[in-house]
């Protein structure tokens, strides 16, 4: 994969006056990464936030209601211009990402959405970092869009993307993170997200079996490596490059993966889960799925296996990314002990927030009641 990190001779002239701190607007606030981005950047910009239905809460930040599948981000002409007047910097994160969708929706609003902020960067003669995903660099064959057209159509959407913001010419960067985890520190993520659904169940002992080689790779980083890298990227004035924000060489194996879930189930005082018997991907795709596909299991069952392969499908490696973390205004490279504790602090997180298991109640001896129609 090539990994283009050239940088400006010199940042670019700030257009505000040198005591002023410069407008940021950001787009998908409200999402993990977005959460995190706004604890990076609150202390030296001003931020404005686009958000469509859910609302931040965030003294920290201005929200703009907005769509990015709406003509000018579904403003009026007057805001929209007054909008490109004031920003000085872009930050577009938000995106569909839930693959359950029709694909053609999730298509149009990360292609729709990049384009109307392309156009007003555009105006507004301020520069775009663009979130894609590291998952661009997996390749997906006729089968896989077929079985999965969800991750397809994400996967595709942020490709188009990518070229988009190539062919505009807008100063800025793409940068492409990997699995976004919770904090490094804290453990604490905005909202549950697929993959930790999944760590969850390896611990509760509900995978018997998942989609993937022992030695294939998961890529995770921390949120807070992640949002201090653009964030070094953004105060850094760099005006052009593609940036993986991945863990690379130190990304962790998936059976050591759920060694660390079973590990914590035994910390937790719960049985102590068998390790998930791993079954490569060609299987999967060649045998199992289809067996699956004919036979009895309930509903939910066979939903959560495929809903794994799925995951697994995008989010493994065999062979490691390239990362540009560490690099010069691009943050810090964690290491694989790092990412280890992460995901131990993640799951303790999960198990703090984690609802109470309903107690079953045996209804007292007596007669048995008799149904009243309601």
């Amino acid at each position: 994969m090539p990994l283009n990190v050239a940088r400006p001779a010199s940042p670019p002239a700030p257009r505000t006056a040198p005591l002023a701190r410069p407008t940021l607007l950001l787009t998908g606030g409200s999402g993990v990464l977005g959460r995190a981005l706004i604890d990076e950047l609150a202390p030296h910009f001003d931020l404005l936030c686009l958000r469509r239905t859910r609302p931040l809460h965030d003294p920290r930040v201005r929200e703009i209601p907005g769509d990015l599948l709406a003509p000018r981000l579904g403003l009026t002409p007057r805001q929209w211009y007054e909008l490109a007047l004031r920003v000085d910097v872009v930050v577009h994160s938000g995106a569909q990402t839930n693959w359950h969708i029709p694909p053609g929706e999730i298509v149009r609003t990360n292609t729709l959405g990049t384009d109307a902020v392309l156009d007003l960067a555009a105006r507004a003669d301020a520069p775009v970092y663009l979130v894609s995903t590291a998952f661009v660099a997996n390749t997906l064959t006729d089968q896989d869009r077929e079985r999965f057209p969800g991750a397809a159509a994400y996967l595709d959407s942020k490709i188009r993307a990518e070229q988009m913001m190539r062919d505009s010419g807008q100063p800025g960067a793409i940068v492409r993170p990997s699995v976004v985890m919770g904090h490094s520190v804290t453990g604490r993520i905005a909202e549950q997200q697929g993959l930790t659904k999944v760590l969850a169940a390896m611990v509760l002992g509900q995978v018997p079996v998942l989609p993937g080689a022992p030695e294939a790779r998961i890529d995770m980083v921390p949120q807070d490596y992640v949002s201090r890298a653009v964030g070094d990227l953004v105060r850094g004035g760099v005006g052009n490059g593609e940036y993986w924000l991945t863990a690379g060489k130190e990304a962790v194996e998936l059976r050591e993966i759920a060694d660390t879930c079973a590990e914590f189930a035994a910390q937790q005082g719960l049985p102590r889960p068998e390790r998930p018997r791993l079954i490569p991907i060609e299987a999967v795709h060649r045998l199992l799925l289809p067996i699956l596909a004919g036979t009895a299991l309930p509903g939910p069952v066979h939903q959560r296996f495929r809903y794994y392969a799925e995951l697994l499908l995008v989010f493994q490696r065999e062979l490691p990314f390239d990362t540009s973390l560490g690099e010069p205004d691009c943050g810090t490279r964690p290491t694989r002990a790092d990412i280890r504790a992460a995901l131990a602090r993640n799951l303790r997180s999960w198990a703090e927030t984690r609802p109470a298991p309903r107690r079953r109640c045996r209804p007292a001896a007596g007669p048995t009641p008799t149904e009243v129609a309601s």
